[in-house]
Order: structure tokens, then sequence, then C-alpha cells
């Protein structure tokens, strides 16, 4: 085939050959043997890909521009409209003048353990593997395809050797009328989100992924991210001011202020250069979560789903691995706790022996002690059950014999985990460090918590060792225009990727405008298996609803969004873990009262204790005793900024 032919002409001869009932008998009896031919259908005009209950559909499109093009549709209504689907190696667009090959049914129907919205992943979809060949280059290669009830990922493959440089053109092009909740890259991905009509957003707007949309005339939502990041650069999406976003990997970003700060512009000049890839060169998967509503949005698992597995060696028992255990942690940092010595860190483990929490996170001042007395620390704190976390900064490890030697004396005196901080990029070394590190990190049976980090793209799937990562603005932001409007927000934008490390729940001024109520909702609202509260101890301990706090377990099995949660506006939740629910409420800027029904209860009586706003007073809660049942409803007045919290 010529390399001029038009996208018509080659899709026409080359993607129909392939699957069409007389043209290719063989792949045909195949499909309809697997029970999957329903699900992938072909015309001159679009391969077409549908989800296992057929909601969902990818359609790989041609059209008048050159190039390879999809669109994804939801009941028919368009998601992504048609967008350019390209990779790009050594400066060629492989998606330019291509032929096509074989298009070779996948499917997949699995559940695995989890910890996350719920305590079992379902990993069910239908796709295709379809072959392409570059015909000026000669260069072949594959774009991999899986539909899902809930949304789409794909891929691109290319098989080869040697050093290569690999970038990408694929663009999301949202439908006219959809909203999207955004933020830049000035803090990396601890930024403030923004709500735009997607006409609004200008060329050259940058993004930090997840971006989460809401479809015009109430069709639904969707939230744009990656997932499988290994050997390879993280993305980014720029604006193109015609409802598009496009791919930009981690040489392309901006240099984020974290990181200028603490590495220099000259730093961040040699990281603008794009990476070399020695072999195979695998994208990432390009996700795009769908569903009717918020609930399907926050239950989805397609980013763990597109990650593998983790390695038996390391992880015999997978997600329950004996060494691997969430659990919440005390943390001085943010409200006060004296100076940093041993005698201080010694009782804040007793207190957080006292709270029944597992651990206790220690900042970077335990590298000025002597090694003894850190072997103290952490032999009086196991005594009262509590495990100590150290922090780490990222460049201190970036050297393979420096970072096996530390985490082998983490090991050594007895710590349980580590906080590694400062990465502050998406260049491909840098997201090679993440990887290393989780290796390094699980040979010495530590767990991990990153921070300064890029959000999460399933390595807690393939690392059962990485607990949580903050590549969020949470407490440690010392102002923030609106708490209770990002605390609002996050549920369904940022958390949509992965566990985030938010540092929840303070009781002081560091509060602003939010109430007690909304700070101790935040702890149970924010999913995180390493749950670090951000105020001291003592202060929970002495706390009204410390009764309940001291429950809010780190790992959920169940999780409904109510329906009346808006991005941004209210986020409401019922989550169970074992016997118990919890029902909670962040309120955002405006006051409200709402109706929630009991009846994802069980039969009988049960007992409930309810944390409140106090009306007239944001530092003070209302704590409530009472009998309900399944056919109640509870009427919950929520001031603005306020919050509520039930155990039931």
């Amino acid at each position: 085939m010529s390399p001029t032919c038009s996208r018509r002409e080659f899709l026409a001869a080359a993607l129909v050959a392939p699957i069409a009932p007389v043209a290719a008998a063989p792949v045909a009896r195949m499909l309809a043997r697997d029970g999957l031919r329903r699900r992938i259908q072909a015309s001159t005009d679009a391969i077409r890909l549908s989800s296992p209950n057929g909601a969902i559909e990818f359609h790989l499109l041609h059209g008048d521009e050159p190039g390879l093009s999809y669109r994804i549709t939801f009941g028919d209504r368009p998601v992504i409209e048609a967008s350019p689907l390209s990779i790009v190696v050594d400066g060629v667009d492989l998606a330019l003048g291509v032929e096509a090959g074989k298009v070779s049914p996948l499917e997949g129907n699995e559940r695995y353990a989890w910890r996350g919205a719920h305590a079992e992943a379902i990993n069910r979809y239908r796709g295709a593997s379809i072959a392409l060949r570059h015909a000026a280059s000669a260069t072949d290669y594959v774009v991999e395809v899986r539909v899902f009830d809930d949304g789409v990922g794909f891929r691109c493959i290319v098989p080869g050797t040697g050093s290569r440089v690999p970038d990408e053109r694929t663009t999301f092009v949202l439908p006219a009328g959809s909203t999207v909740w955004y933020h830049d890259l000035r803090g990396h991905y601890e930024g403030v989100h923004t709500r735009r009509d997607i006409a609004q957003v200008q060329a050259g707007e940058w993004a930090a992924p997840p971006l989460t949309f809401k479809l015009g005339g109430e069709a639904g939502y969707g939230s744009i991210t990656e997932a499988a990041v290994i050997n390879y650069s993280g993305m980014a999406l720029q604006a193109d001011g015609q409802r598009g976003f496009r791919t930009r990997l981690g040489h392309a970003q901006p240099a984020s202020y974290p990181f200028t700060l603490r590495y220099g512009d000259a730093e961040a000049a040699r990281l603008a250069q794009p990476a070399a890839i020695v072999g195979p060169i695998t994208t990432p998967w390009r996700v795009v979560m769908i569903g009717p509503d918020l609930n399907t949005l926050v239950n989805c698992d397609i980013v763990h789903n597109l990650s593998p597995a983790p390695d038996p060696r390391l992880f015999p028992q997978g997600l329950h691995t004996d060494w691997i255990k969430p659990g919440r942690a005390v943390w001085k940092y943010l409200d006060g706790g004296g100076e940093n010595t041993l005698e201080t860190m010694k009782e804040f483990s007793r207190l957080a022996g006292e709270l029944g929490f597992e651990y206790n996170l220690v900042e970077g001042f335990w590298q000025r002690w002597s090694e003894g007395e850190l072997r103290e620390l952490i032999d009086y704190s196991r005594q009262r059950n509590v495990g100590i976390w150290l922090w780490k900064h990222s460049r201190e490890i970036r050297d393979p014999e420096a970072r096996a030697a530390f985490l082998a004396h983490v090991q050594d005196v007895g710590a349980v985990g580590v906080k590694i901080d400062f990465f502050d990029h998406e260049a491909k070394e840098v997201m090679d460090l993440y990887q290393a590190a989780l290796r390094g990190a699980a040979e010495h049976r530590l767990m991990v918590d990153f921070h300064g980090a890029n959000k999460p793209t399933g390595e807690s799937r393939t690392w059962p060792n990485e607990l949580t990562r903050e590549a969020v603005s949470g407490m440690e932001r010392k102002s923030m225009p609106a708490w209770s409007q990002h605390d609002t927000t996050i549920p369904f934008t940022r958390m949509l990727a992965g566990p985030l490390d938010f540092t929840p729940m303070l009781f002081g001024e560091r509060r602003r405008e939010t109430s007690w109520a909304h700070q101790i909702a935040t702890a149970a609202m924010f999913t995180s298996p390493l749950l670090v509260y951000g105020a001291h101890p003592r202060a929970i301990l002495e706390h009204p609803a410390a009764d309940l706090i001291k429950s809010i377990p780190s790992i959920w099995d169940e999780t409904r969004v109510l329906p009346f949660s808006e991005i941004g506006e209210v986020a409401a939740f019922a989550r169970r873990n074992g016997e118990r629910w919890f029902l909670v409420i962040g309120n955002g800027p405006t006051a409200r009262s709402v109706e929630v029904s009991l009846a994802f209860l069980g039969d009988g009586d049960h007992n409930a204790i309810l944390i409140r706003d106090q009306t007239d007073e944001p530092a003070a809660v209302r704590v409530e005793h009472a009998t309900v049942r399944a056919q109640d409803s509870l009427r919950i007045d929520l001031r603005a900024a306020g919050g509520f919290v039930a155990r039931i």
C-alpha cells in the first residue's frame, strides 16, 4: 500500500479485512467462538470495541485528516470526540501513513484483593490488539485497547532494540458543554482545582491528571489519567484551546516551583531533554474513566487493573503479605509537640499506643540522632505495638549503593517503613527512581509513603508495599482560598488515581473556615491505607469525638457515594469496614440540609454515634447516641464548610 493513500482507503483495505466475515473467515470464526464478535466490529469508517455490558464503545477512526484517531461513546453519546491517537519515535509520527495487520481479540474477567474504595477489585473487559505498520519506516507496532464497563484504557507497544526516543501527540477532545476540574503544574501535583466550562479553557493551559469532567445534559462523568508508568515518563495534559487536552511527557512539562527551589534551573533544563528508551517501547495506558454518576468514578478499578500484578517472589501473599500492614499514624509536624528529641518522639509513640494507632511517622530530624537513640525509640514503640516510619530526601537515595545502604539500615534498626520526599518531576529518570525505591524497599520488607510526588498510576498493585503518596495539596499547605471547596473536590479528582496522604484533621487555626466536624469527616473521606493524622495525638485523645475518631479505619470494604454529592460543593459517602458503617459528609462553602436514607444497613436495630456541627460555633461538635434502622432517614443540617460523621 502506498504511504500516501487516504485514511479511508487504509481502513477500508486494512482494518476491515482482518475481521470481515468473508475476507477473514479464521478470525471471524475465532471471534464467534470466543463470544467476542459482537464486541469488535468494523466498517469502512472504524473498528468498534464494546464494553462487556455494551454501554461504552471505543472507535478507531479515520476521516479527512491523516493519521489515526479515536473516539469514545457512553450510551451512544460522545465522551471523547474524534481525537488523534499517536506515538512518535525519534521524531517520526508512527500514526501517519500506516498499514494494518491482524486484529486479535482480548478479554479478561478476574477479581482480586484490593485496598481502596473497596476490598475487592473487578477486572472485566473486552478489547483488541491491533497490529499496525508505519510504511515509510517499515516500523511495526501495536495499539492495545481494553474497554471496561466503567471506562477505557489504550496504549502503544513498539518492538525493537537499541536506543530510541519516544514522544506522543495523543489528544482528548471533550464534547461541547462539558465542565472540567483541573489544576496547573506550578506546584507539581499540589495544586488547587479550578472549575471551568470547556469553552473557557485557553490554549497552553496545563492540567495535572486526573482531569475530571462532567458531560453536558446530565450525560455522565469522566476522568482522564494514566496507568502503569514503567520505563517511561509521566504524563500531564496541555489544552489546545479547542476543547482538547494533549498528552505531554515529563520532558515537555514546565518545571514546578518545588523542583526549581530544591534542584535549580540547570537541573530542570537537563530534564527538559527527551529521554531515550533502550529496547521495546511500551507507553503507559491512557485512561478514561466513565460513568453515569460520581459513585461509578470513585469505585472505578481501571488504574490498578491496568497495572501488573505483584511479583510473588517479593509478595508471596500479594496484598496480604504479612509484613505489609495498613494502619493509622501520629505525626509530629503540623500541630506542635515540643523539641525534636528522642523523649518527644517516645511520648508520641506512647500516645499512639493509647489511641490504638499502629504507627509513628518521624520526620528527618531522626538523622541527627545517634543510632542508639534511634534503636531506643523503635524498641520503646514496639513494646506499645507502634511501628516507626522514617523520612528521607529522594536526592539521597538516587545512587543505587546509597539507596541500598539506607534501606538496609532502616530494616536493621527495626523500622517498618520509609517516607521518601521531594521528587517533584515526571521525567523518566525520576519515574524510574520510584520503581527502584519500591523494589529496594520490598527486598528489605519495608512499606513506602511518597511525598513531593506525582499522581499514583497503579503502583500500589504492582508494589503492595506502597501504602500511600501525597500528590495533593493537603494540610501541610499554609494557605488555601477555601479548604471546604478543595476538600469536596479532591475525592472526585485526585483520589480517583489512588490513595492520597492528605495528613487530615486539625482543630486549630490552620483549618481556616472549616468546622471540627468537617475536619473529622476528611479522615474518613480521603482514602489512605497509611492514614497519617495532622492533629497532635493529645488533641485527638482530649477531643469530644475521640471515641469515633479512634475507630476510623484506614481501609474500607465498601464505599457508596451518596447521590446528592456535587464536585466542590458536598462530598457524601457511606463506607463500610467489617460490620461498621461510617456515614461521612464534607460540606463546601454553602450551608445546606440533606436527608440521608439508611437503607444500606442490614435488618434490626443498630447503635449509632453521630458527630454534628455546632450551629453557632465551628470549633465545637454535638455528639449524639441513637438507635437506627434501615427504614430510617437522617436529617442533617450542615453549616457552611461544615461536616457530619456517624458510626453505625
